[in-house]
């Protein structure tokens, strides 16, 4: 195996890190105890938003707003569109969003993803799905539908720190249904006639699709 803790923390060693203000934000999330995107991960979205230059990107799962700004930073020509639906951290992305005067690039929709999913009209050239696992074949539908031709749908946490892999007895039994909904995801955009698909062993699993 490639990915075992002592290469990941070889390949973290590499990492350049992010702006002063996107490493605050991170600490203080980790404070909280709010998941955020592994260093990989982070890594990853920078090197996509520089190789993609994407305008219009959609994120599925907010949180406190990371991911916003990082993608923000990154691809500054960029808008954003983002979903949250847990009024705890609704307020704390905004306010993230004022302190980093991204107010006029980024627009945050409060409530569930799905209901608000089916509800978007236009396009988007980057979508990044990072929200309940077990609804990612939920969403697919309207992601896809929402996606240009040519663009990228990323999805975060994949592989379930591992347990996608294994028999359906050997993950908890309240862990089940995800690991059914996650397995039914990763089929369905592997063998989707609309796109090509890569899951990479980045962080905890990101899968990219490009639409054809």
């Amino acid at each position: 195996m490639i990915n075992d803790e002592r290469m990941i923390a070889f390949i973290d060693s590499f990492d350049k890190g992010n702006t002063p203000f996107l490493n605050q934000i991170e600490k203080e999330a980790k404070k909280d105890e709010v998941p955020i995107i592994r260093t990989q991960t982070q890594t990853l979205l920078r090197f996509l938003m520089a190789a993609h230059k994407p305008k219009d990107i959609l994120e599925v799962g907010c949180a406190v707003g990371f991911s916003s700004l990082l993608m923000a930073e990154y691809a500054p020509d960029s808008r954003i569109v983002t979903i949250e639906k847990y009024e705890k951290r609704i307020p704390v992305a905004r306010e993230n969003f004022r302190r980093a005067g991204m107010e006029d690039r980024i627009t945050l929709l409060e409530g569930d993803a799905a209901d608000i999913l089916a509800g978007l009209e236009g396009s988007f050239d980057f979508i990044f799905m990072d929200a309940a696992k077990a609804q990612y074949i939920r969403f697919l539908p309207d992601a896809l539908r929402l996606l240009r031709q040519g663009g990228l749908l990323v999805s975060d946490n994949v592989l379930q720190d591992g347990d996608v892999l294994e028999s359906r007895f050997a993950v908890t039994r309240r862990n089940r249904t995800i690991h059914a909904r996650m397995r039914e995801y990763l089929y369905a955009i592997t063998h989707h006639e609309e796109l090509e698909t890569v899951i990479l062993p980045v962080g905890d699993g990101v899968s990219i699709s490009t639409k054809k």
